[in-house]
């Protein structure tokens, strides 16, 4: 290359990172009420973030490849510090063009540098989560089932796995369950002398199906086969006596409820025999006998419902005869398939299936009520509908004050089946009603005495924020720190204005709850919008936390997926990482824990570390001789 093309490729770069900075500083003067609202500490981050909003309104692909080929910094790491990179930059390239780079830019004595900017997100990441561990600097977060309330060892042995704050879902059980698991945290942290912080998270304005007519009154028996079809294992049932406590054999059998005292005669040998719903009749096993229950085996399928005949019968011959007590009813579902309609109902009225006309003997689409009355007013028919994480999806074809039509336009393979308390997502409509519902706001008296973060459900827009602080303050709890959830299309495409809102106030980080945007979004989209997130909090300085079926099926199950630790890798970028509950929890923390502290070698946010690769270590041509190799560390 001759040296007049390489200083023109200089001065292109040079203009290019010129104007850039221009628009940088052009942006945050147009944010500056909002960087001047921000709370002293945290203005340099708001007018960070407002730099990098106005840098990335660019497509700076081309320059990023001019400024490689020139062996410079192509920009892929200015999130936490973009006047300082631009600035730099600017000098070098002035030097490289022939021009004088002492000249002092204007601001840039003010500018974050690098290592200000990593001091500033790990204070605030200690501020909101509490001091990273000492293996690895991302946190696990680990959410606490009903157990937790009452098993102090759980707990205990969560702590000492590795979990370093834990999660609290106001949406179940009550304040009862909560003080129990927020005492039992406390004192294990106490015991552990291991740091552990309690975040309560705030169930919010969630949209969901309402309730449906009540099922049939049936049980389902049904025995285990192996892959031949032989009975492995036969069902167990536990008949018992009218108005008699529940015995503890009854756990994990199918309980049936007698009209008549009949259960406790019968003996080991005996035989209850049952005429199903289907007529058939179906004979039990007698296997142990209490005070007012048997429990009896059966290797065939039945269908037991309230009022089928039953008798008792030893050495073949009836000893006495009883019907099956009232059950409880199974749970209904909406049968839907694709080109089906489908009605929503504002009142709560449970819904049913498709039904006749009674005047016009014309169909009647199936309906089911939506618990969110504020959507009916600002829903529009062409807008989309999702159900059940999307399982189920369909288009508004028609919107009236108390009910909206919609077209199913997708649904599994085989149909879909739609049931009470799923939840609807709809990713084209303002929804208007407040991220902070009545039912929040009495949460918040207890949890004011009892956490340490609140998590904000369904935040869409910056007057959410504000009022969840005027809120803590009035109950003397502004000091809690406020994890912002995102988790609609609207809260990402909102994000700025929230993050700026969030450096207002005390500690606050974001959780990318990753379920119900990946929903909203649309999986093909996940990918880039959760990165989108991870770059924007790190140009506001903010703490990431990492959500949503992190390592699911081993927590599950035992045993992770090859995509599951892939994913979990991933959560190194954030300063927290969340799990759900299951009963193999605490070796998953462990894992996790494991996990991050590898990869923390490999990963400092986007930036790839290069530690000694112990696979370069084969010298060339020798098959498997290492090579020498200079001391760097491990």
């Amino acid at each position: 290359m001759s040296d007049r093309v390489a200083l023109d490729r200089v001065r292109s770069a040079l203009q290019g990172v010129e104007q850039l900075l221009r628009a940088a500083l052009v942006g945050a003067d147009q944010r500056a009420a909002a960087i001047a609202r921000a709370r002293g500490e945290r203005r340099a981050s708001a007018h960070n973030l407002a730099c990098y909003l106005a840098a990335r309104r660019c497509d700076l692909r081309p320059l990023q490849r001019e400024l490689a080929g020139l062996s410079l910094s192509s920009l892929g790491r200015m999130e936490g510090h973009v006047l300082d990179t631009l600035h730099g930059l600017r000098r070098v390239l002035r030097a490289l063009a022939g021009g004088d780079a002492s000249i002092e830019d204007a601001g840039a004595a003010q500018a974050l540098d690098m290592a200000s900017a990593e001091r500033l997100l790990d204070e605030h990441a200690v501020a909101l989560l509490g001091a990273a561990p000492g293996a690895h600097r991302t946190r696990v977060m680990v959410t606490l089932p009903t157990a937790a309330a009452h098993d102090e060892g759980l707990v205990r042995d969560l702590i000492a796995a590795g979990t370093d704050l834990v999660r609290i879902n106001l949406a179940h059980d009550g304040p009862a369950e909560w003080t129990a698991m927020a005492r039992n945290v406390r004192a294990a942290s106490v015991e552990l002398q291991r740091q552990c912080r309690i975040l309560a998270d705030l169930p919010g304005p969630k949209l969901r199906t309402g309730e449906l007519q009540d099922g049939p009154r049936v049980a389902k028996v049904r025995p285990r086969r192996d892959a031949l079809g032989a009975v492995s294992e036969p069902a167990k049932v536990l008949f018992l006596d009218p108005g008699v406590d529940m015995p503890a054999v009854s756990e994990g059998r199918v309980v049936i409820p007698l009209s008549t005292s009949l259960a406790r005669l019968g003996q080991p040998g005996d035989t209850i025999v049952v005429f199903d719903t289907r007529g058939r009749r179906r004979e039990f096993a007698v296997e142990e006998q209490g005070s007012s229950w048997c429990v009896a085996s059966l290797d065939r399928t039945a269908y037991l419902g309230s009022g089928c005949h039953v008798e008792l019968r030893h050495d073949g011959a009836r000893v006495l005869a009883s019907h099956i007590g009232d059950l409880p009813p199974m749970p209904s579902f909406l049968s839907l398939d694709v080109g089906d309609l489908l009605t929503l109902t504002r009142s709560q009225e449970p819904g049913g299936p498709v039904d006749i006309d009674d005047e016009t003997g014309a169909p009647v689409p199936a309906r089911i009520p939506c618990t969110l009355p504020e959507a009916f007013d600002v829903a529009r028919p062409g807008q989309r509908v999702l159900f059940d994480d999307g399982r189920i999806a369909g288009v508004l074809e028609a919107v009236e004050a108390d009910r909206m039509l919609v077209r199913i336009t997708v649904t599994p393979p085989r149909g879909g089946r739609l049931r009470a308390a799923k939840g609807i997502n709809l990713p084209d409509t303002e929804l208007r009603a407040p991220a902070l519902t009545a039912e929040d706001g009495a949460r918040l008296d207890w949890l004011s005495n009892n956490v340490d973060l609140v998590g904000m459900s369904f935040v869409q827009r910056p007057e959410d924020v504000r009022r969840l602080r005027d809120e803590l303050q009035r109950r003397g709890a502004g000091h809690l720190g406020i994890v912002l959830k995102i988790e609609t299309a609207r809260a990402f495409a909102h994000l700025a204005d929230l993050l700026f809102a969030g450096l207002a106030g005390g500690p606050f980080g974001v959780m990318v709850a990753r379920g119900d945007l990946a929903v909203e979004v649309g999986y093909e989209r996940m990918a880039e919008v959760q990165e989108e997130i991870l770059w924007l909090c790190e140009a506001a300085h903010v703490p990431v936390i990492w959500a949503t079926q992190v390592l699911d099926s081993m927590a599950r199950t035992g045993m992770p997926s090859r995509a599951e630790v892939t994913d979990a890798a991933m959560g190194v970028r954030s300063e927290c990482v969340m799990l759900n509950k299951g009963p193999h929890i605490v070796d998953t923390v462990r894992f996790l824990g494991d996990v991050l502290t590898r990869m923390q070698a490999h990963h400092d946010k986007k930036r790839s570390m290069m530690r000694r690769l112990h696979v370069a270590d084969v010298a060339v041509g020798s098959g498997d001789t290492p090579a020498p190799v200079a001391s760097a560390g491990a």
